[in-house]
């Protein structure tokens, strides 16, 4: 089965390439722009140990210039991860690169899909569509996003269905919530943490810090990500992918001082535009349709991703 994953070098895309050729018969095309060039170290060290496997190929290019029927020859799987992250930063001016990296693109790329045969093509969105919701969120909950950055993937959700409907694009849309672990982006809430407390810098902290989300470990998304591949009854539908606890931003934070034996120095400051108060993912259609079941306790997972951050402090 060859497949293509757009966004291969990030954080989630990275992590799904490797265990996708982890199954047998597998040939991995990953592509990746480099939208933040600042960042091309971090991502070259994402996909070091991709390269060297010869049933993955690396492409950089953006889905906006490349020739994307030829990139489409023989793909039978396209996962589509990339596109602009971020929540604080889709305020202003910046929201020019939300629309070409998170619409455009993926509207170019479903374009080029309708006229392939594929098997699959599996949008990978947000939990930031929902906004404020109360209690657990199933996939009918109307989405009401409170930031550009969410209202520009639920507009590529809505491409997605309309290239299904019109020309049979076999899509499936899932959507992730708080994802953290290894090789997690330097802008994320743990990575700023666990950051601050080796340095023992103060730790902003948005808001009273009793906010809670539904944070779901790396490992687990990447394992209900890879069983949509192959899972029956999936085209057509929307699909949380959540975790196996929630905590606030204080039951965090209390967590890595004990993990890292670090006391943390908190800075309270305003509220954050566009960030929902609580998250909490129903994740009862992934357990049916995926076999979903989210193993990696918080702490742990945290444990790992402080394991990680020194491994790469010390190279």
């Amino acid at each position: 089965m060859n497949i293509l994953v757009t966004g291969a070098a990030g954080f989630v895309g990275s992590h799904l390439c490797e265990r996708l050729l982890q199954m047998e018969g597998t040939e991995v095309v990953g592509l990746d722009v480099f939208v933040n060039p600042s960042l091309a170290p971090v991502k070259q060290r994402n996909i070091a140990a991709l390269v060297k496997n010869p049933r993955f190929r690396f492409i950089q290019e953006d889905l906006l210039q490349a020739d994307l029927p030829a990139l489409l020859q023989g793909v039978d799987v396209v996962y589509h991860l990339a596109g602009m992250p971020g929540v604080r930063s889709s305020w202003g001016s910046d929201f020019q690169l939300y629309v070409t990296h998170n619409i455009l693109a993926t509207q170019r790329l479903l374009e080029a899909a309708r006229v392939s045969k594929l098997d699959r093509f599996i949008y990978v969105s947000t939990s930031s569509v929902y906004g404020e919701k109360t209690g657990r969120v199933p996939e009918d909950a109307p989405p009401v996003p409170l930031s550009p950055y969410g209202v520009s993937k639920l507009a590529g959700e809505h491409l997605c269905h309309v290239y299904r409907l019109c020309y049979g694009v076999p899509i499936v849309i899932l959507r992730y919530f708080t994802v953290y672990g290894p090789r997690q982006r330097s802008d994320m809430a743990f990575h700023l943490f666990i950051h601050s407390l080796m340095k023992h810098e103060p730790i902003t902290v948005f808001g009273d810090g009793r906010q809670t989300r539904d944070f779901t470990y790396v490992a687990d998304c990447v394992e209900a990500t890879a069983a949509a591949l192959t899972a029956n009854g999936v085209i057509g539908e929307t699909i949380n992918i959540g975790g196996l606890e929630r905590a606030s931003v204080l039951d965090v934070i209390a967590m890595l001082e004990r993990l890292t034996g670090e006391k943390a120095i908190l800075r309270f400051t305003g509220n954050l535009h566009g960030e929902p108060r609580h998250t909490w993912a129903d994740i009862s259609k992934a357990e049916r349709l995926l076999g979903y079941r989210p193993v990696v306790p918080l702490e742990e997972g945290l444990a790992r991703q402080i394991a990680a951050i020194r491994s790469t402090l010390s190279d």
